[in-house]
């Protein structure tokens, strides 16, 4: 196969079925960079972690042809395909101490005992638990056996780890702890990294790439910025942050953008053309919370109307405003608490204005 030497994984029309007449995944397609780190993202059963565990070798692919370093790997099984894996469960072997552990990749490779002991010593420092080598599993917290797991996948020096919701079972702080951790040891090691996970914030934080999954499709393949600033369909649009929608009928098509009037007959929106049919078709128009400006002067943004706020959270660096708006009593609208932020008061009634750019007409 002709392959750009830069690309370390390729996944070329790969389907895949278990019962030979639902496909799960369907015609996968997706080149990863050597270097880069690529999410799989998607709700359950969308798909990503079929993706992974073909990448792996734990499953075979239905159809299509998956490539590693240009060499085709179908018919390769797991332990020939020099992957490193972390799983959410850790897989550590309880009997080993956390030393044996990382040993044990490095013994089945032939290496000798010194060498060992030196990779082992540096796995260990690169993930801060120098000192833990002779404690076993069930004497470290989820935080450091995920630590060694993440260690044990990287000693042994492979192109490529892969990632199974590795961090799914730690509380909050310390899963975004190891999110930086994660996100630092794969910027200092330059190692491919292919990461699955149900966690829109963890694939923004962590990735080059967000591929996001549904229904055994990529909806969309983008860096984490474009995914949010320019999702391409209402589900990545809802998928990946908040997100406020509005429904409407298309009216007008000028150029880039379009006049959509709103259900009931609530307002005419001037909005980005995205994904939508032709004048007469009905269209979802997406608006992120902190893009509305409230309480401001009518007229002020390109888009004004008046909604009645129905709820106010106070969270420290903003307060969410949650406003009744074209039949959406679930608008949201996040105004910064900074110095000179507008007061509102619960059944207030008050004008939220936008740009038409940060507004996306997209599919209905």
């Amino acid at each position: 196969m002709s392959e750009s030497p830069d690309i370390l994984v390729k996944f070329e029309s790969v389907q895949k079925s278990y019962d030979g007449e639902i496909l799960v995944v369907k015609d996968f397609n997706l080149d990863v960079a050597k270097g880069e780190f690529v999410t799989m993202l998607g709700p359950s059963g969308s798909g990503k972690t079929t993706c992974l565990m073909m990448l792996a070798g734990f499953e075979p692919a239905t159809h299509g042809e998956i490539y590693l370093d240009g060499v085709p790997i179908n018919n390769v099984p797991p332990h020939k395909r020099g992957i490193g894996m972390v799983f959410q469960n850790y897989a550590l072997f309880p009997h080993m101490t956390v030393a044996e552990n990382l040993a044990f990749p490095l013994e089945v490779r032939g290496l000798g005992k010194s060498e060992i002991n030196d990779k082992v010593k540096k796995a260990l420092d690169m993930v801060r638990l120098g000192g833990f080598e002779d404690r076993r599993p069930a004497q470290l917290s989820g935080g450091q056996q995920q630590r060694v797991a993440v260690s044990r996948a990287l000693v042994f020096g492979p192109k490529l780890v892969l990632m199974d919701e590795p961090l799914g079972a730690l509380d909050k702080n310390l899963r975004e702890e190891m999110q930086y951790e994660i996100k630092h040891i794969h910027e200092e090691l330059d190692v491919t990294m292919v990461y699955v996970t149900h966690d829109q914030v963890e694939a923004l934080t962590m990735s080059n790439r967000i591929a996001v999954f549904e229904d055994g499709i990529v909806q969309q393949l983008a860096a984490p910025a474009e995914l949010y600033e320019k999702p391409d369909n209402a589900f990545v649009a809802g998928f990946i942050g908040e997100n406020n929608r509005l429904f409407g009928e298309v009216k007008s098509i000028d150029g880039d953008f379009c006049q959509v009037e709103l259900e009931g007959g609530s307002g005419m929106i001037k909005a980005l053309c995205v994904n939508i049919g032709g004048v007469g078709t009905r269209t979802t128009l997406s608006l992120r919370p902190e893009r509305v400006i409230i309480g401001g002067t009518p007229g002020s943004s390109t888009n004004t109307l008046q909604g009645t706020v129905e709820e106010l959270i106070y969270l420290g660096d903003h307060i969410r405003s949650r406003v009744s708006l074209s039949g959406n009593s679930d608008f949201i609208v996040k105004v910064p608490n900074s110095h000179g932020h507008v007061h509102l008061k619960e059944g207030e009634v008050t004008s939220l204005g936008w740009e038409a750019e940060d507004c996306r007409a997209l599919d209905a």
